[in-house]
C-alpha cells in the first residue's frame, strides 16, 4: 500500500521545499551540493540517490534514507505506433493524474497535469466529470516531467511543454509556476520559456496575476464558441465570467508579456461548427494577433459528442482562412492510448470497479 500524502518524507523534486538547502547546512556541507543534487536529478536523470556518484556514499546514503525521489508510480502506461506516450500515474494518496508524451519530427513535447480532476465542468471533457480532489504539488508536476522525459533515449531531451492536461492551471498557479521555472532554469530541464504554453478556459483574476508576475510563457486561451450562450452550455464556469472579460484579460496579458496569444477551440459535430459559429469566431479574432488551435473532438466514452465530419472541418477552416484569422488544425493523435484528457483514468477507474 501506497503511503498517504502526509505521512511523506521531504520531496527532493519539489522546488519549493527548502529543506534540503537547510538540511545539507545543518550537517555543515557545502552549499554546491545541492546544486550537485539537483543536476543529478535534472540533468543526469538519476532514479535514485545512489546513483549520484560524486557525492559522498555516507551522503548518497543518508539522501536515500532521508527523502523522497519518486512519489508516484506508473499505474498504467500506453503508446502508439506514431510514438504518442500516456502515462497513468497514481499519486501517495492514491489519486490518479495522467501526462502525455508526443513526438512530432524533432520534436519532444509533453502535456502535463496540474489538478487530480478538474472544476471547470466543460462538458465534453472527461477529466472535469468527477470534479477536483486537490491541486498537486510543485513536485508532483515535476515529477510528470521527469517520469515523461525517462522515456526518451539518452540522447535525446524535452523540447516543449504545454500544460493541457487534467484540471485548470490557473487555478493552481501556486504550484505550477515554481515547476515551470525548474524547467525553463538552465540548472533544471533547461526547456525555453518561449517553448511552454499554459491553456486555461479564462479566469481573468489569475490571467492578471500572471500577466503582473511576468510570466514569460505562452497562453492559450480555450474559447470552445463564439457568444456566451453557447460557450456557457459548454463551459458552464463562463456564466460568472464572460467571453468580453476573458477577451480583455487575454489582450492584457500579450500587451504585458509580447508572447502571441492562441485560442483553442475543440470542434463539436452539430454544436460549434457551423458556419455561422465561424463567422462569430471571425469576427472576435479579425483584430488580435493570435492564433486559432482548431481541435477536432476526441471522441470519449459516455459522452454524447462527436467528431465534425470532414466536409463540416473544410468549411469551417475556409470561413476563417477567408476572414484572415490565423488559424491551424491539430492533428489528432493517440486516439488509440485514450489520448484526451482525463479518458486513461476515467476507463481504468470504470474497469477496476468491474
Amino acid at each position: 500500500m501506497m503511503k498517504r500524502m502526509n505521512d511523506q518524507r521531504p520531496h527532493l523534486l519539489d522546488p519549493t521545499d527548502t529543506t534540503l538547502d537547510d538540511w545539507l547546512a545543518d550537517r555543515k556541507l557545502p552549499a554546491y551540493r545541492a546544486g550537485q543534487i539537483r543536476r543529478w536529478l535534472f540533468q543526469r536523470r538519476a532514479t535514485s540517490a545512489r546513483e549520484m556518484t560524486d557525492l559522498p556514499q555516507s551522503l548518497r546514503t543518508e539522501l536515500a534514507e532521508t527523502f523522497d525521489l519518486w512519489t508516484t508510480r506508473v499505474a498504467a502506461h500506453r503508446q502508439t505506433d506514431d510514438g504518442t506516450e500516456k502515462l497513468l500515474l497514481e499519486l501517495s494518496d492514491g489519486n490518479r493524474i495522467e501526462c502525455v508524451l508526443i513526438r512530432e519530427g524533432q520534436r519532444r513535447t509533453i502535456c502535463i497535469s496540474t489538478q487530480v480532476g478538474c472544476a471547470m465542468g466543460c462538458v465534453f471533457c472527461a477529466s472535469g466529470l468527477d470534479g477536483v480532489e486537490r491541486n498537486l504539488t510543485s513536485g508532483e508536476i515535476v515529477e510528470q516531467m521527469l517520469m515523461l522525459e525517462r522515456r526518451l533515449p539518452e540522447d535525446e531531451r524535452l523540447s516543449h511543454i504545454v500544460v493541457m492536461g487534467m484540471g485548470e492551471p490557473l487555478a493552481n498557479l501556486d504550484g505550477l509556476l515554481p515547476a515551470l521555472k525548474v524547467a525553463t532554469d538552465v540548472d533544471g530541464l533547461g526547456i525555453s520559456a518561449r517553448r511552454v504554453t499554459i491553456s486555461t478556459v479564462g479566469l481573468p483574476p489569475a490571467m492578471k496575476r500572471l500577466a503582473e508576475a511576468g510570466a514569460p510563457y505562452h497562453l492559450a486561451v480555450s474559447l470552445h464558441a463564439p457568444d456566451d450562450e453557447l460557450r456557457t452550455q459548454l463551459v458552464p464556469v463562463n456564466r460568472n465570467v464572460g467571453i468580453e472579460a476573458i477577451l480583455e484579460a487575454a489582450d492584457d496579458y500579450f500587451d504585458r508579456s509580447g508572447r502571441r496569444l492562441t485560442f483553442e477551440y475543440v470542434l463539436l459535430a452539430d454544436v460549434n461548427d457551423a458556419p455561422q459559429h465561424a463567422e462569430q469566431l471571425a469576427e472576435l479574432l479579425r483584430h488580435r494577433t493570435a492564433l486559432l488551435n482548431v481541435i477536432p473532438y476526441n471522441p470519449v466514452s459516455g459522452l454524447p459528442y462527436r467528431t465534425p465530419s470532414p466536409e463540416s472541418t473544410h468549411r469551417f477552416r475556409e470561413i476563417l482562412q477567408q476572414r484572415g484569422v490565423n488559424i491551424q488544425f491539430r492533428r489528432r493523435k493517440g486516439d488509440q492510448i485514450d489520448a484526451a484528457c482525463g479518458q486513461l483514468r476515467r476507463s481504468s477507474a470504470v474497469a477496476n470497479s468491474s
